[in-house]
């Protein structure tokens, strides 16, 4: 079956997400993790990319993020493809590093309630996998982008908060990062024994995360990208 043609539009929201190849480690030592966040940088200064929140997991990563320019694609060959060319110099290896095509879910900018939905998941990413407890600080998981939201200090020129904050009703102040510490600390409660929702079911499984007027215009996007590709392989024959 045809992969799904990519949306890309100036302004796309997306949850990416990719696993190590056959589910092994992608970060070995916290060198390997210091490499992703500097690769990171990298590519959102080529591409000017925004990260409204990240986490980086043992064997997968997950980005939510922004793209004021419609290039997805080109972020993520390069974003990539420089990661398993580093990971594989620094340990001695060769071939690939990743699963295969990375998963990358349309989210509707427009519909109240996903960016604190999308944001709570991938932060709270290590309470689920119980590398970090309940009676721990989740702001001392140095490998996301919590701690940013909390504290505010060395955060990236490429980390935009505001959205999330302000979807809760809060500030990018002193006050506003203390009330979202403690909106989290009862959601990683939660997160423990809720049911999965249906705009989790979408992120998990699903391309697109919107209301059905939003998913039919994706639709039409891909539909139409696809059209010109055709067209091109056409006048090339």
């Amino acid at each position: 079956m045809a992969r799904k043609t990519r949306v890309e539009f100036p302004g796309t929201i997306y949850h990416v997400m990719d696993r190590g190849d056959r589910r092994e480690a992608i970060f070995r030592d916290d060198e390997d993790r210091e490499r992703f966040m500097r690769t990171l940088g990298e590519v959102c200064e080529r591409t000017g990319w925004r990260i409204h929140a990240f986490v980086l997991m043992g064997n997968h990563y997950h980005l939510f993020l922004e793209t004021p320019q419609a290039n997805l694609v080109a972020g993520m060959r390069w974003f990539q493809t420089t990661l398993t060319v580093r990971f594989n110099r620094k340990h001695g290896l060769s071939g690939h590093l990743f699963q295969g095509r990375y998963k990358a879910v349309v989210v509707d900018p427009e519909e109240r309630g996903y960016f604190v939905t999308l944001s709570d998941y991938v932060h709270l990413n290590p309470v689920r996998a119980r590398i970090v407890g309940l009676d721990d600080r989740l702001y001392e998981y140095r490998w996301s982008s919590y701690p940013w939201y909390v504290l505010s200090k060395g955060r990236a020129s490429w980390f935009e908060p505001t959205a999330v904050l302000g979807e809760l009703g809060f500030e990018d102040t002193a006050l506003g990062r203390r009330n979202y510490a403690e909106r989290m600390r009862r959601r990683a409660v939660e997160c423990l024994t809720e049911e999965q929702t249906p705009a989790l079911a979408e992120l998990r499984r699903g391309w697109c995360l919107g209301e059905r007027g939003f998913r039919e215009r994706m639709l039409s996007l891909i539909e139409s990208a696809r059209s010109l590709t055709c067209m091109a392989a056409s006048s090339r024959s």
